[in-house]
């Protein structure tokens, strides 16, 4: 749908767009993923312990989850050509200003600017996709922005560590700058400029209502564990952040254009994948975090060959993104997302085989079969996200689902954070005969959560998401 005044893309945009939001992700994945396995060497760099480097990894996705609601209401109003551009800008910004960090809170602060420009990055240029094709081509343009962006997990674990190896971590944040001039000079030429003239008021008290109550809550999972507070301090700023999130609801419920637009979870297709996605994510989110402490902390191995054994993760990943059209077509979403969860969890668990003297031979395809139902699993449950939604509803949609996966990556991190911190007390967190087994512990608690996430995807019917998947179920008898 083109709202008044705006005329469709030309074919050759057309054409550049995909790439143009696939930089965007790389820009993000590549980030992510390469600072997973320089936090070791990092924690050493700022004096601090491992564990306690999970807030400059939560407080990007956390940032993300607190803006994305508003980067809808900015593209309408606004155009997301405008909004996008600015969006490079700022997580370059937050990039440099992490190069330069000279202590942990400053490292958080700018990993913040970074959320603030990847919170309207991805989700304007989602809006820009989903009102440039139409659905049918969803699924077949999603893999092709996939697959590209999936370098980034591919290369940046182990490109990471190589950074590590021969210059400072450092390095890692300014190899954002290339990639997002290239972006922004893709954006300016070819990224449309849709915008809803009758866009509404942004919800002010909306936003802080329900940016606080995220990020209080957030703080609440980062330190539980860590026994920095009281259990009576915990309880109280729990409730607080309860409280206002509740605050938030009632007041949405007022709102005539609430922050998030809380009518879409009635869409039974986009109310199963927000919110079973959500759930799934909690047990997920977590182990791109875990896994380089396993590996170089539990099993002592040097931070290049650490990145090295997630490259088979995104190798399947890449893999499954090709096959996963058919996959879906011949079985539906219902069914890929129930059984691909089950198959998830378990995979989580198994990483309790991995302990020191493990050989690499039984880690890699451990490694690749995660990333083989991983990639199935998000591709799955995004694609699905847009199925029933109008196209006016588009930036609505996207924004909500946008926030909850951010959501869920930053409290997937507590969380596994957490359980590692509970399960190993007080003891010295470089330790490998204490580490191992917490960690252990950790991934039967993570993978048990995303089996259990699987009844989330009972209440999809067996055509729901045929528009998307081209999967025509039989009909039934009568």
């Amino acid at each position: 749908m083109i709202f008044a005044g705006q005329v469709q893309p030309p074919e050759r945009s057309l054409s550049i767009l995909p790439w143009l939001v696939a930089v965007a992700l790389f820009m993000e994945q590549l980030d992510a993923t390469i600072l997973n396995t320089a936090v070791p060497t990092m924690s050493a760099s700022l004096g601090v312990e491992p564990l306690s480097l999970k807030s400059v990894l939560t407080s990007y996705t956390l940032s993300l989850a607190v803006f994305i609601p508003i980067s809808g209401w900015m593209a309408d109003r606004f155009g997301t050509k405008r909004v996008f551009s600015l969006a490079i800008v700022l997580f370059t910004l937050g990039s440099l200003l992490c190069a330069v960090a000279v202590n942990p809170p400053m490292l958080v602060v700018s990993r913040v600017i970074q959320g603030m420009g990847g919170a309207m990055m991805m989700p304007v240029g989602r809006i820009a996709l989903v009102r440039s094709f139409p659905r049918s081509e969803m699924l077949r343009i999603t893999t092709y922005v996939i697959i590209p962006a999936l370098i980034g997990p591919l290369i940046g674990p182990s490109l990471g560590g190589a950074i590590i190896h021969w210059f400072s971590w450092r390095v890692i944040f300014l190899l954002n700058v290339p990639f997002a001039l290239v972006g922004l000079w893709l954006a300016r030429a070819h990224m449309p400029d849709f915008r809803d003239p009758e866009a509404a008021p942004l919800d002010k008290s909306g936003f802080f209502l329900f940016g606080s109550g995220i990020a209080l809550l957030s703080y609440v999972l980062e330190v539980f564990g860590e026994h920095t507070l009281s259990p009576l301090t915990l309880t109280v700023m729990t409730l607080i952040s309860l409280g206002l999130l509740y605050a938030y609801w009632r007041d949405s419920l007022k709102t005539q254009t609430p922050l998030l637009a809380m009518h879409l979870f009635g869409i039974r297709t986009f109310r199963v994948s927000v919110l079973g996605g959500f759930i799934t994510r909690l047990g997920v989110g977590g182990m791109p975090f875990l896994l380089p402490l396993l590996y170089q902390i539990g099993l002592g191995f040097p931070p290049w060959q650490a990145g090295l054994l997630t490259i088979p993760l995104a190798l399947a990943a890449i893999g499954m993104k090709v096959i996963s059209r058919p996959l879906l077509a011949k079985f539906g979403h219902r069914q890929v997302l129930i059984v691909n969860t089950v198959l998830l969890g378990v995979t989580i668990t198994l990483f309790t085989q991995v302990q020191p003297g493990t050989s690499i031979w039984m880690i890699v395809p451990l490694s690749f079969t995660q990333g083989f139902f991983s990639s199935l699993q998000f591709t799955s449950m995004n694609t699905l996200v847009f199925a029933d939604v109008e196209d006016r509803e588009a930036s609505k949609a996207s924004s909500i689902a946008s926030t909850g996966q951010q959501m869920s990556a930053s409290f997937g991190v507590a969380f596994a954070s957490m359980l590692a911190a509970w399960f190993l007390g007080n003891v010295n967190q470089t330790d490998a005969s204490q580490v191992v087994p917490a960690l252990h512990h950790a991934f039967i608690t993570m993978g048990s959560l995303t089996i259990l996430s699987s009844a989330t995807f009972w209440g999809l019917k067996s055509s729901d998401g045929d528009n998307v998947s081209k999967h025509h179920a039989p009909a039934t008898a009568t």
